[in-house]
Order: structure tokens, then sequence, then C-alpha cells
């Protein structure tokens, strides 16, 4: 049973009870906690033995004429006789910094620092490249959304909107749905943590949730199931529609604009791609759990608790009328907004229009914060860090192109491949590796180079691989330990592993039939593919 079920005087309706302190502590299984013993041990076989002992046949006796003339100059930049001893050196930095991200013996966070060291003392990158990545442009403009985030916790105003729009619009339990979807939607344009927005709409759907007659444990209902695993992957899906939707699409973004030599990637171009796919996903996910999976029941869609609506429209009232500093975190997000979605037209950087934002929002006497209410989760950014010094090394050893090269020639993998099937496999790997791993970064990281690396390889466009590849990144919400919002909402109790396995596994699927048809319809008609398969 729940753990606040236990305490004598539990209201359902009492919002302070869905604090996240006061959750329960999502513990590790078993097999986690295994995974965790032998993670730093075997981390470190992985990178004494690549590092110093490996030899790997087809890249040291690899015949560099079978490559196109591109290719075959890239690989021989490495080193004269194959594959250098600094390639080994990357490899073996990569293959251990990901078997420490996913069995989580040590924080992730101090994983960075020690790859950043690695990669220092190895000679991979030189001190400089290696640490100037927390001065990345992608790095600030995650801080400066945070401090922009900030604003809306600090004036309560997306609290305000979000209970206002619930009261105005969820007369019943398909509007509830769909009026969450309305609000993961806006503050997906302008919150860049999926956590953040978890957090402030998690105490609002529990009370709903209780409202209907589901608190969770022995109380669960399908409304319960429904409106928390709605919630979860509209929190995710509505990330994936803007490029600043989430630290990881920036990754994305910056992977793809250096890959193509351009500045940045438009914050414009991102949307008109994206946007229409996450508001199609979301619809097709309501229909999916409310239809199909979890149809509700006789009475689950009327409310259970009398004058339960009404404890919603005392919260909103316990705020007051709309105060001065809301109006100007309001003003400040639409001009923010406004700046990023015209990128194209006045060539500033989301990255400078961020600043600007927050400038004036941390201005004396003009602007809403101080520096002391700005939350900043310096281990996510320590975190980033590690993972952008280690796309370094990547783009420095040109380690992902370059074994894709060598392992599709050695696999007899030739340009006559059809470009379908470049599709369709790294698209489902980029989609199934959530199941696996627990970091979106983590995930951009190595699939979009190696989106990129095939393109290359295949004499492709590079959009029409690691563009697909990269709407890709938010699909995180199979099981509860593959994103933090995800383990988050699995503490409320109101769902099973089985629960969100089934719906999670449906959605990720029809995700992967989604992006194939998007492929051959709207990435075409942009300009971003030819058409997945005719």
């Amino acid at each position: 049973m729940n753990e606040m079920k236990r305490e004598k005087h539990f209201d359902p309706l009492d919002m302070n009870n869905y604090r996240i302190e006061r959750l329960p502590t999502l513990k590790k299984s078993g097999f986690e906690r295994w995974m965790s013993i032998i993670g730093i041990p075997l981390a470190i076989f992985a990178f004494v033995y690549i590092y110093w002992f490996a030899q790997i046949p087809f890249l040291d006796t690899f015949d560099v004429s079978l490559l196109g003339k591109e290719s075959a100059s890239r690989f021989t930049e490495l080193g004269a006789e194959g594959f250098s001893r600094i390639n080994y050196a990357m490899l073996a930095i990569f293959a251990a910094s990901i078997i420490l991200w996913i069995t989580e013996p040590i924080p992730n966070y101090l994983t960075s620092l020690v790859l950043i060291l690695a990669v220092v003392l190895t000679g991979v990158t030189t001190e400089r490249t290696a640490y100037a990545q927390l001065g990345h442009p992608v790095m600030w403009l995650n801080i400066l959304s945070f401090v922009l985030a900030s604003m809306l916790v600090k004036t309560q105003v997306a609290k305000r909107f979000a209970l206002w729009f619930v009261i105005r619009f969820g007369k019943n339990a398909t509007m509830i749905i769909f009026s969450f979807m309305v609000i993961n939607i806006v503050l997906s344009a302008f919150i860049s943590a999926t956590t953040a927005k978890a957090t402030i709409l998690l105490p609002i759907f529990m009370v709903i949730a209780a409202i209907y007659g589901a608190t969770g444990g022995d109380n669960r209902n399908n409304f319960g199931r429904n409106l928390v695993l709605q919630n979860l992957f509209q929190i995710n899906i509505g990330a994936s529609g803007f490029i600043t939707g989430s630290g990881a699409n920036l990754l994305a973004g910056a992977l793809i604009a250096g890959a193509m030599g351009w500045g940045v990637f438009s914050y414009q171009d991102w949307f008109v791609a994206a946007f229409p796919l996450a508001i199609i996903l979301m619809v097709i996910g309501w229909f999916v759990g409310t239809k199909l999976i979890f149809p509700l029941k006789k009475g689950e869609d009327r409310p259970q608790i009398e004058g339960g609506i009404d404890r919603l429209k005392e919260e909103l009232a316990k705020l007051g009328k709309m105060k001065p500093e809301e109006f100007k975190a309001i003003a400040i997000f639409v001009a923010v907004l406004a700046l990023w979605a015209t990128d194209k037209q006045h060539g500033i950087s989301q990255t400078a229009v961020a600043f600007l934002g927050a400038v004036v929002a941390l201005l004396p006497k003009v602007g809403i914060v101080k520096w002391n209410d700005v939350d900043i989760p310096w281990h996510l950014l320590l975190f980033s860090a590690g993972a952008y010094t280690l796309g370094a090394g990547l783009d420095a050893t040109n380690l992902p192109g370059t074994m894709i090269d060598a392992l599709f020639t050695r696999l007899g993998i030739t340009v006559d491949t059809p470009y379908w099937v470049l599709f369709f496999i790294l698209t489902g790997t980029m989609l199934f590796s959530a199941l696996i791993f627990q970091s979106k970064t983590m995930r951009t990281l190595i699939f979009v180079p190696i989106a990129i690396g095939v393109a290359q390889r295949f004499n492709l466009p590079i959009l029409s691989l690691a563009f697909p590849v990269a709407l890709l990144i938010e699909h995180v919400y199979v099981l509860p330990f593959n994103s933090k919002p995800a383990a988050l909402l699995y503490a409320t109790d109101h769902y099973s592993w089985s629960d969100t396995f089934k719906f999670g596994i449906t959605m990720m699927l029809i995700g992967w039939v989604m992006i194939m048809v998007w492929g051959e319809t709207v990435l075409k008609w942009l300009g971003y593919t030819s058409g997945v398969f005719f």
C-alpha cells in the first residue's frame, strides 16, 4: 500500500501530500543492485583491456582502398598503420563511460568528471578542448533555461495556468486528459527540463485522480492509470516538438549543425518538422490508453468525491489575483519564445535569446528573480559537460565514422544497400535503446553521430538519417528507470510495471511506424529525405 496512505489523517485532495519529498523513494531492484556492484570492476577491465591489449583485426588490417575517397582520407589521417593508439584510448574511454553510466555504481556526474580527466591524460584532446565543454553554447542555453524556468516556479504562474486550464476545460475524464495535453505542450515550449514539468504537474493530476476515485496502491483504477501514464507520455513527447524542449534535443541539434557546417540548428526548422508529429503521437496515445489498453469502466469517467473540483478552485483562489511579477514572467517568456520561433528571420541564436531573457529576469527592480531563487541542477550540467567532452573526443578521433566505415566493409554492406534499410535500422536502434540507457543525453551522443557517420559512409544527406533519429530522443517512458520523470511518476503507485510496459511498448512501436510515415511524407515535403520507401 502506498506509504502516504499510512498517515492517520491523509487527505487525498490536499496537494501538499504530493510534494516530491513525500513520495516513496524508488528502490533499486536486485538486478540493478547487482549491476551497480560489477559496474566499476567491469569498467576498469574494459578500459585496461582496450587501451593496452586490444587489437581489432578488421580495423588494424583494414584496406582503406575499399572505401570511397572521402572516407579513406579520414581513415588515413588517424594513423599511417591503421587504427592508432589514440583511437584505442578513445574507444576505451567510451566503453568504460557507457558501462559506468548504465550500471550507475557512482553518480553520473562523477563518471563525467573521470571521463574528462581520462580524455586529457590519454592525450585524446587538449586540456583546453576538454575543459571548454562546460562553456559549450548548449551548456549555457541549459543554464539560462533553468533561470527562465525558475520564474515560473517562483511566481507560480505555471501552477496558476495549469489549475485554471483544468478547472475551465476539464469537465469530464476525456477533457481532463486533453487539458493536460495542452498544458504539457505549453510548458514544453518554455521549460527544457522534463523533470521540472513533472514536478509542477504531479500534485495537480494526483488530486484529480483522487477526485475520480484513484488514490494508488489498492485503490487503482483505469482513470488513474491513464491520467498518470498519459502525463508521463505527454511530458516527454511534448518536449520532442521543440529543440529547446530538452538538453538532449539541443545536443542533437548541435551535433547535426556541426556536421553540416552550420552555426546552430534552427528552432524554426525543428518546430515545423517535429511539433505536428508530437501532437499526433499524443492524440494516438490518448486513444490507445483510454480506448484499448485501459478503457474506462462504468463510473470511472465521473468524479467519485463530492466537491473535488471545488478543492482545485480553492487552490487557485489561494494564489490570489495575478501579480505584477506574473505578468512580467509571462511577458519575458512570450518575448523569448517569439525570438526563438523567428530565429531564421533575425539570425540571433537560441543561446543569445536566452541570455537576453535571463538578464532581464535577473535585473534588480525590473526583473523577477534573484540568483538565490534560481534552481540550477549542477550535477546534471556536469554530467552533460562530460557527455560533450566525450563527443569532442569522438569528433577528434572520428571514431564513429571510422568504425562504421570499417565494420560495414567487413560485413559486406555496400553503398547499394537501400536507404529504407538504413532508416529502419537506425531509427529502431535509437528507439529501443531507450529500454536500456537511462540518459537521453547518452543516447543522443551515441546514436546521432552514428547516423551522421552512416549518412557520410553511403553518400547520403546527413539530415536524411540524423534528423529522424534525433526526433526519437524523447521516447523514454516504457519502464520506470528509463527517465527521471518515469521514475518519479512510478512512485505515485498508480500503475504497475506491466501497466507501463504495455502502454509504453505499444506507443514505442507506433512511434517507429510514425517516424517512417513521417520520413515518407512530411520530412520528404520539407526536403530532409527523398522518401523512405518510394
